[in-house]
């Protein structure tokens, strides 16, 4: 019998991938074993070797893997885009986010907020600076632990307003998701995956690269606050 597939992804992806390797093992699939830790966490690991069959992480993670010759190059696929959300505590004042001045007035107004260590929070970080008030919010920023989604510390109470992939908000209790960044200023990411250079299984592994980015999977990465890739 086979050895289980591993997958090592970061959070942002965790809930769909679940989603996705139920669908796949409904056809008597190898076991998959899918763990979702921080993203940098996570490409720390691929870095020191650790073995694993897929890589799912942001796109430009997956392309500095590959050119470290932890990926297989030419075996990335690019599986959802992602864009960003704002929450606040369930029951507390909703700030009016629907322009990118109002979402300014909104950081500007709150005692603390917490955005992502990934690739969107780097981007969040480039537009409070464009916007000249990054030393104004400095001290107001509190810094999520890796693993720990930013919607939880909103809901703890211990961030008014937080910044997240949608699909790491949607399904958290105790928070209300205000909505998405308006057009003018949101951040997508693209989710990518890939072979390991570690696996064991390369054609089982490409079989299922193949089946995350097939059109029937497309309404489970909508559910999941996403778009295909």
């Amino acid at each position: 019998m086979a050895a289980p597939l591993k997958i090592i992804s970061s959070m942002a992806t965790r809930q769909l991938l679940a989603d996705l390797v139920t669908q796949y093992r409904k056809g008597a699939m190898p076991e998959i074993h899918v763990e979702s830790v921080g993203g940098v966490d996570a490409a720390r690991r691929v870095q020191a070797g650790e073995s694993f069959d897929i890589v799912a992480l942001a796109s430009n993670a997956i392309d500095q893997l590959t050119e470290a010759g932890r990926i297989a190059p030419g075996s990335r696929v690019d599986v959802v885009k992602s864009g960003v959300a704002i929450a606040v505590r369930a029951g507390a004042h909703r700030p009016d986010i629907r322009s990118e001045e109002a979402v300014r007035d909104a950081v500007l107004a709150a005692r603390s907020l917490s955005y992502s260590t990934g690739p969107s929070g780097v981007q969040l970080a480039k537009l409070f600076e464009r916007w000249g008030i990054a030393g104004q919010i400095r001290d107001r920023i509190v810094q999520a632990p890796p693993g720990v989604p930013v919607g939880q510390l909103v809901a703890d109470g211990q961030v008014e307003i937080g910044f997240q992939q949608l699909s790491e908000m949607m399904n958290l209790p105790g928070i209300e998701v205000l909505g998405p960044l308006p057009p003018a200023i949101q951040i997508i990411t693209t989710f990518s995956a890939g072979l390991s250079v570690t696996s064991g299984q390369p054609e089982a592994v490409r079989a299922l690269l193949a089946f995350m980015v097939s059109p029937e999977v497309d309404e489970i990465k909508r559910r999941n606050g996403m778009e295909p890739g």
